[in-house]
């Protein structure tokens, strides 16, 4: 398995420390860094400033974000920084959701499995040099009537640019499966993954005329390491809260995929109340709901050696790419918790 990590540039008021964790995190010998977009800073700005400050480690945006950028800047953002980081940059796109797209950008959330189809075909049309010209049921380019005519980027791709969908509906897996390189996956239990997720990904595979050796399956989550049992406890609890905002904050009102997602994992009851509760007001008492079972299956979180047999099960279950967010107060602390979880992960690949 490769090793990834995830961060958002703007996690912290040091974005001096931040670049700092970039870089030695490439020297730890981690292979992708994603940097994340959700309502704080963009991730192109600082994934040019990163590619800057590295030289082997692949970057990637996880995720740019539908509705944010047209088709064709979404082309010119990906080219522009595979270029400038002679081909180390990996495109990742997502829907997003109701509450930032509507809520922060005035774009509206509807269509998106429509929207992702269509903007990836306009982006590899792009990518491959060609001329736009497109007419889909969301973008037609050139705008008819008008005076334009189809034109091609300036500058070309030197590089191949990898295209990874963050996924988590049916639909939407089943076109990562269908078009894309790599799926960001979050929300992850692999022992109800087959029928949660690849059974959807492999009927996208099918209809494409591919495999699962063709996509690159990147999974992620938060990895901490406990002394003992009960140390481990008190961290379980600590993480019951985070939870509850994943499953009754995250989205609108009507829409929470990560709250689908635990759904359709076994949770469906608790994942229900835990999100009726949240919206009421009750954040203690929807954190009270999540179980132990609940963050310890879709974290790496435990003692040394049950990381270490989670990691097997993940491996065992398709996990190609695993992204590790290392828990800690401080810088030195998320680096050596990321140094354990990378040895451990050579670890169970063999390659140690």
């Amino acid at each position: 398995m490769r090793t990834a990590t995830t961060i958002e540039a703007s996690g912290g008021e040091n974005w001096a420390e931040q670049a700092d964790f970039v870089v030695e995190a490439e020297k730890l010998g981690l292979d992708i860094c994603w940097v994340a977009e959700a309502w704080g800073s963009d991730a192109p700005s600082a994934l040019g400033y990163y590619a800057a400050l590295t030289d082997r480690m692949l970057l990637g945006s996880g995720i740019m974000q539908l509705g944010t950028r047209t088709p064709a800047a979404v082309a010119q953002t990906a080219i522009t920084l595979s270029n400038l980081s002679g081909g180390r940059f990996l495109l990742g796109l997502g829907a997003s959701g109701p509450q930032v797209m509507e809520g922060l950008h005035g774009v509206p959330f509807a269509r998106p499995l429509r929207r992702m189809r269509e903007t990836v075909e306009i982006v590899q049309l792009l990518l491959s040099g060609d001329k736009l010209s497109y007419s889909g049921a969301e973008f037609t380019i050139p705008l008819p009537g008008g005076e334009a005519v189809p034109m091609r980027l300036s500058m070309r791709a030197e590089h191949p640019v990898p295209l990874y969908l963050a996924a988590l509906s049916p639909a939407m897996l089943r076109l990562t499966g269908e078009v894309a390189d790599g799926w960001l996956g979050t929300s992850f239990v692999p022992e109800g993954a087959d029928d949660a997720y690849f059974t959807h990904l492999d009927d996208g595979l099918t209809r494409g005329g591919r495999t699962r050796g063709d996509l690159d399956v990147c999974q992620g989550a938060e990895v901490a390491f406990a002394p003992d049992e009960e140390a481990l406890g008190a961290m379980t609890a600590r993480r019951k809260k985070e939870l509850a905002f994943s499953l009754g904050g995250m989205g609108s009102a009507s829409t929470n995929f990560y709250n689908d997602a635990y759904s359709r994992q076994g949770w469906a009851e608790v994942a229900a109340e835990v999100r009726r509760r949240w919206q009421a007001g009750d954040r203690d008492g929807a954190a009270a709901l999540v179980t132990d079972e609940m963050v310890l299956g879709t974290t790496l979180i435990g003692t040394e050696a049950m990381v270490r047999d989670r990691l097997r099960v993940w491996r065992a279950a398709g996990v190609d790419t695993v992204r590790l967010y290392p828990a800690g107060e401080t810088l030195h602390a998320r680096l050596d918790t990321l140094a354990r979880a990378i040895e451990l992960v050579r670890e169970v690949d063999g390659t140690t």
